[in-house]
């Protein structure tokens, strides 16, 4: 594995600057040599000490940091496009010398093309540019997401009946509290009667949440404040002591939910109870295909639901609801995800989607439906691993339930 990434850095590195070198001359190659060295360097150097102190001493980065990873990542990755764009012209270049050398005596090893190189220089540019931009702005470029939905049997005293969703708040990536503040004040907008959160609170410890405590107990709900947790807040990802720590974490983590004012849901349901008229919203614990853990339990989550009833479930990770949940013998009408981001990278417009988690999850973002079930899979509302959002904008959900 390291030897596979280590040619991939080399090719990354050799291969453009061996395409670039032949543009200058004398002093200038010398000059373009020690920046394009110096910038990689620091790059990977810079790169790897951000990764290790999240991933291994779990800190959290501040605003100026994530810049400066990001243009580091940025310098990285848009070599991706230059490697492509070079790869191309040489296969082209290649062909073109063998098929000269057949039909002629002499031929000569056809020289760049200038337009070309510089086309895929320029958008190897635009490429950085837009992921820099994802970690200045886009990350806090929050957007309210809404949906009708129409459920067959929904009783007519819930018709109009908001319910607002937000999901992976991942709360240890913040970097600016008034960037928080945007996304909870979007909710505050919202005339909603019941809020929802699908997970992922956190990015693995509970006292990541501390901070944010008041701000999440200013949320209210007519009709209440349901939560369930996602893969991140079993803190699976940090080297315990011992089983006895982790719990006490994962304890803390549910205590937090409960002092910000929600109903943490563990494979369970409750009753929205509207005049004389009931719809049920189960939530369980996270369930996703391996390596993700499956301490969900769909049947124990609905258990004593009547059988028509309008039932609204909640569960982190979308794979679970190809899985378990469409063709589950009781009806469950919505199901309310999270877990891609989107990979807080991609195309989101209204008449096109594509990000590349869609090779890993089909179901990644918005709205889907299957024999009169829905599935929505909320964007986030935070970011992980990458600190920024290129195309992807973090989401708040407000869904209006209509009865067919």
């Amino acid at each position: 594995m390291i030897f596979i990434l280590l040619l991939v850095i080399l090719i990354l590195e050799v291969y453009p600057f061996l395409a670039f070198l032949p543009h200058f001359a004398g002093n200038q190659s010398l000059l373009f040599s020690f920046y394009f060295v110096s910038l990689s360097t620091l790059s990977y150097l810079g790169m790897g000490i951000y990764m290790y102190q999240g991933r291994f001493q779990q800190k959290s980065h501040s605003y100026t940091t994530n810049i400066l990873a990001s243009v580091a990542f940025s310098w990285i990755i848009g070599k991706v496009i230059l490697v492509i764009g070079l790869l191309v012209e040489d296969i082209y270049r290649l062909s073109l010398f063998g098929y000269q050398s057949i039909i002629e005596a002499e031929a000569t090893f056809p020289t760049r093309n200038g337009l070309f190189d510089l086309t895929f220089y320029m958008l190897s540019f635009v490429f950085m540019l837009f992921l820099i931009y994802g970690v200045v702005y886009g990350k806090y470029h929050f957007k309210l997401h809404r949906v009708e939905l129409k459920l067959k049997d929904l009783p007519k005293q819930f018709d109009g009946f908001k319910i607002v969703q937000f999901s992976d708040a991942h709360l240890g990536s913040f970097d600016k509290m008034s960037g928080f503040k945007k996304g909870i004040d979007l909710i505050k907008s919202t005339q909603l009667d019941l809020l929802v959160f699908t997970g992922d609170l956190v990015n693995n410890l509970a006292a990541e949440a501390e901070p944010y405590i008041p701000h999440f107990k200013e949320l209210t709900a007519k009709y209440g404040k349901l939560a369930i947790l996602g893969n991140h807040d079993y803190a699976d990802y940090v080297s315990w002591p011992n089983e006895i720590e982790k719990r006490k974490n994962l304890e803390r983590l549910a205590e937090i939910h409960a002092e910000m004012g929600f109903h943490l849901l563990d494979n369970e349901n409750v009753t929205v109870q509207k005049n004389d008229a009931y719809i049920y919203v189960a939530g369980v614990q996270n369930w996703g295909l391996p390596p993700f853990p499956q301490h969900g339990d769909l049947n124990k989550a609905i258990q004593g639901i009547p059988e028509n009833a309008i039932t609204i479930l909640l569960s982190h990770d979308a794979s679970h609801w190809d899985a378990q949940i469409k063709n589950h013998k009781h009806q469950i009408h919505l199901t309310l995800s999270g877990h891609t981001h989107g990979m807080q990278f991609g195309i989101d417009l209204p008449f096109f989607k594509w990000s590349p988690v869609k090779l890993k999850y089909p179901k990644w973002a918005g709205l889907y439906r299957e024999n009169s079930r829905y599935l929505y899979v909320n964007r986030g509302f935070g970011f992980l691993g990458f600190p920024g959002r290129s195309g992807i904008r973090p989401e708040v959900t407000e869904f209006v339930l209509k009865s067919e």
